[in-house]
């Protein structure tokens, strides 16, 4: 029995010059596949482009539509279509014709009027014979009658879908942006001859690796991020500044011109399409050479439209977002031609894109697709990859299959160790602990939270008060009460466990460790993504890193694009291990009874390198003659009990009673020439007669307190003091202070008065006591808030006065915060 639609078919194809034959596809594989060259048909993709073409919005080319019957002929005969697919083609093409042409001799003259809109004249090809023909066959009875292709049509039927629309494969319907997919799985001959030299030259992609990071590139960052962080500055901008911007891009000032044009007209800034699509064409490439498996591929492709369904609301939206992206990595506006450039997908009736775009994606590709984003950025060095990345951007482009550094990259990652952190290969990754930071994120959580419930220490010191800038931004942690501080110390952690990664100088498997613990703390603290970013946003907005511009835009990019790499690492807590050692509330008071004597102590002092210990022991024997561990053990018991301290009370003190005496003694002194330790007693002795900054009055044990604690910190970093000897000697330091004050601006007080007492001769003098008068009052305010911990600690013996953080980001030892 003749099928209707097969013979209808043929018949049309009397029209292309066929000979009738009632089997439309009865042609060998090598003839139809040289015929379909010569149509410029030579991939899939093309046959896909003209078949949409036949079905074009409004009246349709009658010529395209027969093409279209030739062109499915001849790819049924070559193999490139399942036959159920090119029936359901044919079928839906007879149906198109019928709806527009009643009968034949409507469709044969709308053929001929179409013809001579093209310059063609009757006779020039044997076209009007063909249609002689086509009608004679259906007036003698031996075809197929518009009739009885019209009731053929209407019946109902099982066909196979028009595009790929299995589990899994309605995701490459996105690729139609680019090319129609019309069969899966592809085939580089068929679908995409030149596709490893279209990586090569277009991405300079040359194997797998190479092209899953560039994969997870475009999801996680692509162009869009340098273009949104371009458009949040300059909607902050003046027109002065933004023309100086435009200046200052040089070479890509074409690409400055359409960004200022769509900041100017109100343009969505939004072209996040750009990238995503582009990750599901490189899917698709990958897949064509087999470096990605059709599940690999499928994940890729599953991810972009995960992210772009969420993104956009319909096909329209995401083509104008493609356009916006297209027209600034061109530099050139085509925003206005997305009705010519798009038209075709978003109105013909059979597009691909006419299932609405939040249907495609089926729940468990989703589901799949978002555990393989998590599982190629499962490892550690992910966390820390993101973290640096805010600084760096470009360390993106390294996600996935970690790629060797350059020899420039380790270059500039060991000079960089060298000579900003003073950190060497011989230090050894847990040289590194010691810009692990726990109690400076402790300190930072205290001021917020004092802050916040107006409970800051007064600005008013003894010493003066700090500017009004740094009081500023103290007051100002007030709204970071409720974001844990840690990641402010965690992503410049991270930022230097980047540069040992690429320095290739350290062990690996000791700094996998340290990501590895990086990672474990942040996740405790910080639920999600977007917990940890805008915390880190918060931070970020009150106590900026430097001179530099704000990372705040980079951060809250981050936080707020569905891509980002933040949003696809492993959230899971693993065992509690931090990179560094997390002291005890009351370590960490002890150690900050150093006061400005040196750096503020933020976390446990550590063993140093050689060279650090060098310089330690140079310090040592120049302060204080000393050059052991005995030496130092004595220096300390001397130092707790009695001091400089005595030798004022034994020495100086007693002259208070009795002026004449001090008189006749500075008199005596100053008439003879004096060695440099009888000029010394002779200042000092001034000073008392002066009660020069209150040294008469003032109890200096803190002087001797702070030493102590200088010295043994300097000790235990020489490791001539175990943790034994150095937790008692805090002890007892803690211990002395108690006893002497009452908080810690009466101990500050005695440090400034033992300084000041005991200081050298030296034409500096009136400068260093400046600039420690500066760091007391910084100390004691907390402003700026990282000059000192005074400002969060409570007094050794003194009554609390802080307020409890709302997190779990403290130290130990707070019995007024629950863990």
């Amino acid at each position: 029995m003749v099928d209707p639609l097969n013979a209808w078919w043929a018949q049309q194809l009397v029209l292309c010059g066929w000979a009738f034959e009632p089997d439309p596809t009865a042609v060998s594989a090598e003839l139809a596949s040289e015929r379909l060259v010569h149509l410029g048909v030579e991939e899939r993709s093309e046959l896909g482009w003209r078949l949409l073409e036949a079905f074009t919005p409004g009246q349709p080319n009658p010529l395209c539509q027969l093409d279209a019957l030739e062109l499915l002929a001849l790819a049924a005969a070559a193999g490139w279509l399942p036959t159920e697919q090119v029936r359901a083609w044919v079928k839906r093409l007879g149906e198109e014709i019928c709806t527009h042409h009643r009968d034949l001799d409507d469709w044969l003259k709308a053929l001929l009027a179409a013809r001579s809109g093209e310059g063609w004249v009757r006779g020039d090809d044997g076209f009007y014979e063909a249609c002689e023909a086509l009608a004679r066959l259906e007036q003698d009875g031996d075809g197929v009658t518009w009739e009885m292709l019209a009731a053929r049509l209407a019946r109902r039927e099982s066909l196979a879908a028009l595009w790929p629309s299995a589990p899994g494969e309605s995701v490459w319907r996105l690729r139609a942006a680019f090319a129609p997919t019309l069969a899966l799985p592809p085939s580089p001959g068929l679908d995409w001859p030149d596709v490893a030299t279209w990586l090569g030259e277009v991405w300079q992609v040359h194997d797998r690796d190479e092209l899953i990071r560039l994969m997870l590139w475009l999801a996680g960052q692509g162009d869009r991020y340098g273009w949104d962080l371009d458009a949040s500055r300059l909607l902050e901008q003046d027109p002065d500044q933004r023309q100086a911007w435009l200046a200052g891009l040089q070479d890509a000032k074409p690409y400055g011109h359409v960004l200022l044009t769509f900041v100017a007209r109100g343009e969505p800034l939004e072209w996040a399409a750009w990238d995503w699509l582009r990750l599901v064409e490189l899917a698709y490439a990958g897949w064509c050479l087999e470096w990605l498996s059709q599940q690999e591929a499928e994940d890729f492709a599953g991810h972009a439209l995960d992210l772009l369904s969420r993104r956009y609301s319909d096909w329209l939206a995401l083509a104008n977002a493609y356009q916006r992206g297209r027209s600034l990595f061109d530099g050139r506006d085509l925003s206005g031609e997305v009705t010519r450039d798009w038209a075709l997908l978003l109105q013909s009736p059979e597009s691909p894109w006419r299932e609405p775009l939040a249907g495609l994606l089926d729940e468990p590709l989703r589901e799949r697709s978002r555990a393989a984003m998590r599982a190629w950025r499962r490892e550690p060095r992910h966390w820390v990859l993101a973290l640096a990345s805010i600084r760096e951007p470009d360390l993106l482009f390294r996600q996935g299959i970690a790629p060797p550094p350059s020899a420039a990259r380790r270059d500039d990652a060991r000079g960089y160790l060298r000579e900003t952190l003073g950190l060497f290969p011989d230090d050894g990754a847990d040289g590194l602990r010691r810009y692990w930071l726990p109690a400076q994120a402790h300190h930072l959580n205290q001021l917020a939270a004092d802050a916040s419930h107006s409970a800051l220490p007064r600005t008013h010191t003894p010493f003066g008060e700090p500017q009004p800038a740094a009081v500023a931004q103290r007051n100002a942690l007030a709204a970071c009460s409720r974001h844990a501080a840690t990641i402010h110390m965690a992503e410049k952690y991270a930022f230097y466990l980047q540069m040992t990664l690429d320095s290739d100088e350290f062990d690996a498997a000791a700094l996998a460790d340290q990501a590895e613990s990086l990672r474990g703390v942040l996740c405790r603290f910080y639920p999600d993504a977007r917990r940890l970013l805008s915390a880190w946003a918060a931070w970020e907005s009150v106590l900026p890193d430097g001179d530099g511009p704000l990372l705040s835009h980079e951060i809250c990019w981050h936080r707020d694009d569905p891509g980002s790499p933040f949003h696809w690492l492993d959230w899971t807590p693993g065992a509690w291990h931090e990179p560094g050692d997390r002291p005890s509330l009351p370590r960490f008071t002890a150690l900050a009874l150093v006061g400005p004597l040196n750096t503020s102590a933020w976390s446990e002092p550590l063993p140093e390198s050689p060279r650090e210990c060098e310089a330690i022991r140079e310090w040592l024997d120049s302060h204080y003659g000393l050059h052991g561990p005995e030496s130092v053990a004595e220096f300390l018991d001397f130092l707790l009990g009695s001091g400089d301290r005595q030798e004022y009370q034994i020495n100086y003190a007693p002259y208070t009673l009795n002026a004449a005496r001090l008189a006749s003694e500075i008199a005596t002194l100053e008439s003879d020439d004096c060695g440099e330790e009888e000029r010394n007693h002779l200042l000092r002795l001034a000073r008392v007669r002066d009660n020069e900054d209150g040294c008469n009055d003032i109890d200096m044990t803190a002087w001797d307190v702070a030493q102590a604690v200088d010295l043994a910190i300097a000790a235990r970093q020489l490791n001539w003091l175990d943790e034994a000897a150095f937790a008692a000697a805090l002890e007892r330091a803690m211990r002395l202070a108690g006893e002497h004050y009452g908080g810690w601006s009466a101990y500050a007080r005695g440090l400034y008065a033992g300084f000041s007492f005991f200081m050298g001769e030296t034409a500096e003098r009136a400068d260093f006591l400046a600039s420690f008068r500066e760091a007391l009052v910084a100390w004691l305010t907390g402003a700026p808030p990282l000059a000192g911990a005074w400002a969060s600690l409570d007094f050794p013996g003194a009554r609390p006065r802080h307020w409890a953080p709302m997190h779990i980001d403290t130290l130990p030892g707070d019995a007024r915060t629950l863990h």
